[in-house]
């Protein structure tokens, strides 16, 4: 009997070689990111899709099994994240917090806002709140993940336990680390948005999507969150697959930006497409004047004014590429002393800062910020800089 027990306490009711063991627990777990990319985050948070019931209760139950979570407070933490993104007041701003304090003490920061009973009035407004969630989700988050650890030994035997502790630190590491962390402190950029959200990789299989975090700060609600064609988003391919299986119903995915080649003065239809997408605006514009600004730049250094503490190229395109209220106060100074030296410079940031008019003067009628458009798209074709003429070009082709 004894024998019995310890063999059964080794293996538990399923033998697997070592490589099954890490199959299981990656499998595990992936469907733990899936469920908080999908139900949590893109359906509850922001409403891009709605699940059908079963599909719905499926990720709740999950989630209730394998982190402890509890709908509302997620939804809450996350919106108010958005709502105060690099303020005092984001749950988990690494710009704000530390890094090193986001990554190692995510889960901290997270229990810690899930007190906040302002926060959760505030934000998680829409949120289950049925039988259910409120006498087992909601009260008894231990008692799922206890459970939880009770199959992984009944199936797996002692390193059932192992398998248990992985999955319970997935999400940790994985979203509460790395996503809000490095996810606004390094990588790569697609949309000027006014925080320091970042993609952390084009592509990634273990994060379900959510590593595309800068595309999804640009367009919030969408229930899609790649841009380019090198990006990888497995969230919307299991999305894509409820859908057909009649288990999710997308309601937003981010527009496209239209050209049409063939108009040659903006129109009504230019200046919504260009207001849309400011943050692909912003970005283009960076991009695009990015060769006028290293010209002037070497052109100053290798002058008599080359003693000036001139800025990288790097930060040039950072100035051209956020509005000014968006840039930290000890960067204004800078801008000022940088532009004193260069005409060209000057020219090409103040066409930015008026660009930037377009989509935040809300007081003004469309025919009024068309005007401005218009005007603006004039200013840059006459402007003598080649590649900001070259941008009107194009922008005033938005359809």
């Amino acid at each position: 009997m004894t024998y019995d027990f310890l063999s059964f306490a080794a293996r538990g009711l399923v033998d697997l070689p070592w490589w099954g063991y890490v199959v299981v627990t990656l499998g595990l777990t992936h469907i733990t990111i899936a469920s908080v990319t999908i139900y949590l985050h893109r359906s509850q948070a922001h409403r891009g899709l709605e699940l059908h019931p079963i599909a719905s209760h499926f990720f709740r139950f999950w989630l209730w099994l394998t982190t402890g979570m509890v709908t509302k407070e997620w939804v809450a933490i996350h919106r108010k994240h958005h709502a105060k993104v690099e303020t005092v007041d984001d749950p988990h701003s690494p710009q704000v917090r530390g890094i090193r304090k986001v990554l190692l003490e995510g889960t901290e920061l997270y229990r810690a806002e899930a007190k906040n009973t302002e926060t959760l009035a505030k934000y998680g407004h829409g949120t289950p709140d049925d039988w259910i969630e409120r006498n087992v989700y909601t009260g008894c988050e231990t008692l799922g993940v206890a459970a939880m650890l009770v199959i992984n030994f009944v199936l797996f035997g002692a390193i059932g336990i192992t398998i248990w502790a992985l999955q319970m630190l997935w999400i940790p590491v994985m979203a509460a680390g790395i996503i809000n962390g490095l996810g606004h402190y390094s990588g790569y950029r697609n949309f000027a948005c006014n925080d320091a959200s970042t993609n952390i990789v084009p592509w990634g299989i273990l994060i379900g999507g959510e590593e595309l975090h800068n595309n999804h700060h640009a367009y919030a609600s969408s229930a899609k969150l790649s841009s380019r064609w090198y990006e990888v988003d497995i969230g919307w391919m299991y999305i894509r697959i409820l859908q057909s299986l009649g288990l999710a119903d997308v309601k937003k995915i981010a527009p496209q930006i239209r050209v049409d080649r063939s108009k040659m003065v903006p129109d009504l239809a230019t200046l919504q497409a260009v207001i849309t997408h400011r943050y692909a605006v912003a970005t283009s514009y960076a991009r695009s004047l990015k060769t006028a600004c290293a010209s002037e730049i070497a052109a100053l250094r290798a002058g008599q004014r080359g003693h000036i503490d001139l800025p990288s190229l790097r930060r040039v395109k950072r100035w051209l590429a956020a509005d000014a209220s968006a840039l930290p106060a000890a960067e204004h100074a800078r801008i000022e002393r940088t532009l004193a030296e260069s005409k060209v410079l000057r020219q090409i940031y103040a066409m930015r800062q008026d660009l930037a008019q377009l989509w935040n003067r809300s007081t003004e009628s469309s025919e009024q910020l068309l005007a401005r458009l218009q005007d603006w798209c004039h200013r840059a074709e006459v402007s003598g800089i080649a590649p900001l003429a070259q941008f009107a070009a194009q922008l005033k082709r938005y359809a």
